[in-house]
């Protein structure tokens, strides 16, 4: 009987194991470029985009903007991610026309799931207490406390800023609501 409970506990630590190698293994850029759909479309926009490369020299990788942290939040985000490998597998997004044809609908399945999160992936790299407005441009300290007071999140403001504009795309009444990129 020990034999058994200890053989369980070995197995049981070995798929615990195998699990998070491979759930931090899909967290990766070279895995979230594997597929060719991102690679010739938001990759090459990543690249661009200061998210990339900065200043700084601080780069933020697709799974720290796409993935929650917190490790409930971060299976529901591996499991709806799974919908993106479907997709790709039935050809549906498997090519930068089709990709494009779809793009706004899963930009905004991303923008909804960050309104409804405050953000979270951004203030991870981003926070409140790090920024000093006075070091900001009038603007942008005019518009994070207006934003503050409105109960808004980044992603209220900044779509576009990693990736293709698409927000641009949208209907009316949010180019009227002030998005900028």
């Amino acid at each position: 009987m020990a034999k058994l409970i200890l053989g369980l506990l070995i197995l049981g630590a070995g798929l615990a194991i195998g699990f998070n190698v491979v759930l931090e293994k899909t967290n990766t850029l070279d895995f979230c470029i594997s597929c060719h759909s991102m690679a010739s479309t938001v990759y090459p926009e990543y690249k661009q985009s200061t998210h990339y490369q900065n200043r700084t020299g601080v780069r933020a990788e697709c799974s720290d903007c796409h993935v929650p942290k917190p490790f409930i939040p971060k299976i529901i985000s591996k499991i709806k991610a799974s919908a993106d490998i479907y997709h790709t597998i039935m050809g549906s997004v498997d090519t930068p026309e089709k990709f494009e044809a779809k793009r706004l609908q899963m930009a905004q399945r991303v923008w909804k799931t960050m309104q409804e999160t405050d953000s979270r992936e951004c203030r991870s790299c981003h926070t409140k207490s790090a920024m000093d407005p006075a070091l900001q441009k009038r603007r942008a300290q005019t518009q994070h406390r207006d934003a503050e007071q409105n109960n808004e999140t980044c992603i209220d403001c900044h779509k576009g800023i990693t990736h293709k504009a698409v927000h641009k795309n949208q209907v009316a009444e949010d180019d009227e609501a002030g998005f900028m990129l």
